[in-house]
């Protein structure tokens, strides 16, 4: 009669655990689980968005940051990776829902998108071959040179605002990447790229800086037009963390 009584309560408590288990699925909020945001991010741009050679993730300072973001407001990220100037058309038609690639903040972009508080600075590098004998000191400097840029970064249409394809010649890559290879193998004189990524460059080519265009950028995360609700969670996750010891942890950890 002991091990009959015993296998019933073993019995009956099993029953309670998978009617409580039950009843939490479907007593939950509608959609808890399902709050996703589609975050996409051009992933050639080390360290704040690159490929993890070892998992092959994408990584870096702005999945992080998002990320932490994302636990804040309530939603799972999922990380998709496409060329830099495909980014704000897709968000734009709605293909994803945040957009953040170090992009920086401009008033044309601001006609067709939103963007969240600046959240980092940057400049722009021009820079060369380390081998390489030449000398900027100004951008009249770049007259006759052969330029490569990624494709709709501010550096490429920096060039095309400030020197001119007159007076240059502007060679347009799908990636930060394919263009410090085509500086590296003579196919381009000089590179112009963000400052806060040469560091990452110049650890894995033989590439340095040569002279630095004073631009005042500030980094934005993007977000739909009119999305205000949406902006309004990201700001204010935003300010909660970069006035915690998380942003100086995550600061360090890719900048020391």
């Amino acid at each position: 009669m002991e091990g009959k009584w015993i296998w019933t309560t073993v019995i009956v408590v099993v029953i309670v655990i998978i009617a409580a288990v039950g009843a939490y699925y479907f007593t939950r909020p509608s959609g808890e689980e399902e709050k996703v945001l589609v975050v996409a991010t051009s992933a050639d741009f080390p360290p704040f968005e690159y490929i993890d050679p070892d998992t092959q993730e994408i990584t870096g300072f702005d999945v992080e940051l998002i990320k932490m973001i994302g636990e804040k407001i309530g939603y799972k990220i999922e990380m998709r990776n496409m060329a830099f100037d495909s980014l704000i058309p897709s968000l734009q038609t709605g293909k994803v829902d945040v957009v953040i690639a170090a992009l920086t903040i401009t008033e044309e972009r601001e006609q067709v998108i939103d963007f969240s508080k600046p959240y980092w600075h940057a400049d722009q590098a021009i820079v060369a071959r380390k081998d390489s004998n030449i000398v900027i000191n100004s951008p009249e400097d770049l007259e006759g040179k052969v330029i490569g840029a990624s494709m709709g970064t501010t550096g490429f249409l920096w060039v095309k605002d400030n020197i001119g394809e007159d007076k240059c010649t502007l060679n347009a890559y799908s990636s930060f990447v394919d263009a410090v290879q085509a500086l590296v193998s003579g196919q381009v004189d000089l590179v112009i790229m963000d400052t806060t990524v040469v560091s990452s460059f110049e650890k894995s080519y033989d590439i340095k800086q040569v002279y630095t265009v004073e631009t005042g950028e500030n980094y934005g995360i993007a977000i739909q037009k009119g999305n205000t609700e949406l902006l309004n969670k990201i700001n204010q996750a935003l300010d909660e963390i970069m006035n915690s010891p998380e942003w100086d942890q995550l600061v360090e950890k890719y900048f020391g």
